[in-house]
């Protein structure tokens, strides 16, 4: 019954289909149809060409504010090399930690999970060395902007990177790095919090040592990947330029621990140690202490930020006589061979004038002034110069004027006026012994230059100027301009060579090497009165003496002690010094001093 239903069913369908006859489509149905498509077509082509011709710069922009990414330059500085490569000072990249707790989600989590404060605490505690309640509790002070930590190194910043924490953001910055501490703050000085120079060649120098950076443009694809897509040339070059100083930075340290432990045995107030090549005024070595360290220059006192050997006036007392014999011989008011009677006391204008002892000498040679440090040889012998002349050669040697020199804050001496100098013999009298008018020790040993090179007065220096790592920078030529003639300065030399081996520079006298020496013990004055009882010593010492290069000047301020005297306290320090100098300048013996060699027991 349900096959035949079935099948009739399928009979009356079968009645039902109606044959409709093919009939031709109406001409305006077709050609409504084109008009449509032909309208969307030159919308189509009209949208188009809008898009790529009248707004092409405007979305084009907008595609490159989503591709492109600017990249500010971080304002790094040159780093700051001493003459064999050494860093002194440079940038490194540290970083902040910012954190934003209303974003905390860890690496895997759904995107709608916030993590709690406690948590994420828990992470940073190990690599922040920090307790998991002290962090929570900073985490918990507000949803977000909260710094949890400063000055944090890369390494620590790629372990904080890896916990792959949403909501921390490490912010990089470069800070100022000294890596050998106090040893060349007194010539390098320090940048603030800010990042501002504060003192030293980061302040007179600050320009030279900003890097040459530009923001740079990156256009990424989008998967962040850099594109090589209009790159100029030079678009990866960076500024690897140093600045390069003439300072050694083993010679350094050697000046400066014999200068610091000398000025502590003595009880001192400061010292300074300068090392000179008077052949083109490179300095070696430029110590001086008390000094600080400039990574946390924050806890000293603001007085150490300046360097007194440049800046700060002193008489230089005997360490002058050799420079004033020389003046002498120049103008021709003395010669090479004659003498001078010493009688141990002179007066000059009502004054009274003594030796440092006060004991007589006789009829002394002008190498044996120097040996015994004659005030009244010294003053009979300037005598004998036109007191206008020793006026003028003062001058000409620069003593009121401003040095020229690459280390800041330099300051000029402090000179008598001419009508007072000529119209007081007390003047001439007293200068002639290296008191009655001031200079810096930094003037003070570029004058020793003048008697160490033939009688040139070079410019001393610190800096040899910029170059890569990779870069030799040549030292300076000898130059300078000619104020001795050579045979004048050779003499007064050998003059000084007799106060290191039979005189008071005996300290210095190192075997099978020619020295020449002088100390100095000078009154101290403040505002135009002598302090009782407060000295400042000195010496300085030329070598070696057969071919005079290397000037070395130790000055100690305000000793304390019966017997402190240039010969006692600073002589000590030069020897050191000299020591360091000959084996790190490999400077041979001279050929003819004998090498004395102890005999075994």
């Amino acid at each position: 019954m349900r096959g035949k239903r079935t099948l009739k069913d399928r009979r009356s369908k079968r009645k039902r289909l109606r044959v409709v006859p093919l009939a031709p489509i109406p001409i305006y149905r077709l050609r409504l149809v084109f008009s449509i498509l032909f309208i969307g077509l030159l919308g189509l082509s009209t949208r188009m060409a809008w898009l790529q011709i009248l707004e092409a710069p405007s979305l084009q922009a907008r595609a490159r504010s989503v591709q492109i990414q600017k990249q500010q330059p971080l304002g790094t500085r040159r780093s700051i090399v001493d003459r064999k490569g050494r860093l002194i000072a440079l940038d490194e990249e540290r970083f902040r930690l910012w954190a934003h707790p209303r974003y905390f989600n860890f690496l895997g989590d759904e995107k709608d999970v916030i993590r709690k404060p406690y948590e994420v605490a828990q992470k940073l505690s190990k690599p922040l060395s920090k307790p998991v309640g002290v962090l929570a509790t900073a985490l918990s002070h507000r949803p977000s902007g909260i710094k949890l930590a400063e000055a944090l190194p890369g390494e620590i910043a790629s372990e904080i990177k890896q916990l792959r924490i949403s909501g921390l953001d490490l912010e990089p910055y470069p800070q100022r790095v000294y890596p050998h501490g106090s040893l060349f703050a007194n010539v390098v000085g320090f940048l603030n919090i800010d990042r501002i120079p504060q003192a030293g060649l980061e302040l007179s120098l600050n320009n030279k040592l900003l890097r040459k950076e530009k923001a740079r443009n990156v256009r990424r694809g989008a998967d962040g990947t850099p594109l090589p897509d209009d790159l100029r040339p030079g678009f990866f070059y960076g500024d690897d330029l140093n600045l390069r100083l003439t300072l050694d930075a083993r010679l350094q340290e050697l000046s400066l621990k014999a200068l610091a432990s000398q000025v502590k045995e003595w009880n001192a107030t400061r010292g300074v140690a300068i090392v000179m090549d008077s052949s083109n005024g490179e300095l070696l070595a430029l110590a001086s202490t008390p000094t600080y360290d400039p990574n946390n220059y924050w806890e000293y006192s603001p007085a150490l930020f300046r360097e007194w050997s440049v800046q700060d006036l002193f008489e230089p007392g005997s360490t002058f006589k050799p420079i004033n014999l020389a003046l002498a011989l120049e103008e021709g008011a003395i010669g090479p061979g004659g003498t001078v009677y010493d009688s141990g006391k002179v007066n000059i204008g009502g004054w009274s004038i003594y030796n440092h002892d006060r004991e007589p000498n006789g009829q002394i040679d002008f190498a044996k002034v120097l040996q015994v440090s004659s005030n009244v040889g010294m003053v009979k012998i300037m005598s004998k110069l036109n007191p206008s002349n020793y006026w003028d050669w003062l001058h000409r040697l620069g003593l009121d004027s401003m040095p020229q020199t690459d280390l800041p804050g330099a300051v000029a001496g402090r000179l008598k006026s001419k009508d007072v100098f000529v119209g007081q013999p007390i003047e001439p009298a007293v200068a002639s012994y290296g008191q009655g008018f001031s200079l810096t020790p930094l003037k003070l040993i570029q004058l020793h230059g003048l008697l160490a090179n033939g009688g040139k007065l070079v410019t001393p220096h610190i800096t040899r100027g910029l170059g890569r790592e990779t870069d030799v920078l040549e030292p300076l030529d000898a130059s300078g301009f000619q104020l001795l003639s050579p045979e004048i300065t050779k003499t007064v030399s050998s003059w000084m060579e007799s106060v290191v081996e039979h005189g008071s520079g005996q300290a210095v006298k190192t075997p099978g090497y020619r020295i020449g020496g002088k100390t100095g013990t000078a009154q101290k004055a403040e505002g135009g009165i002598y302090k009782p009882g407060s000295k400042i010593c000195s010496f300085v010492a030329t070598l070696p003496m057969e071919n005079p290069r290397y000037v070395v000047l130790v000055v100690v301020d305000e000793p304390k002690g019966e017997h402190a005297y240039g010969s006692t306290v600073a002589a000590p320090v030069a020897k050191k010094i000299i020591d360091g100098l000959l084996v790190l300048q490999k400077i041979p013996p001279s050929s003819n001093k004998k090498i004395l060699i102890p005999a075994e027991r």
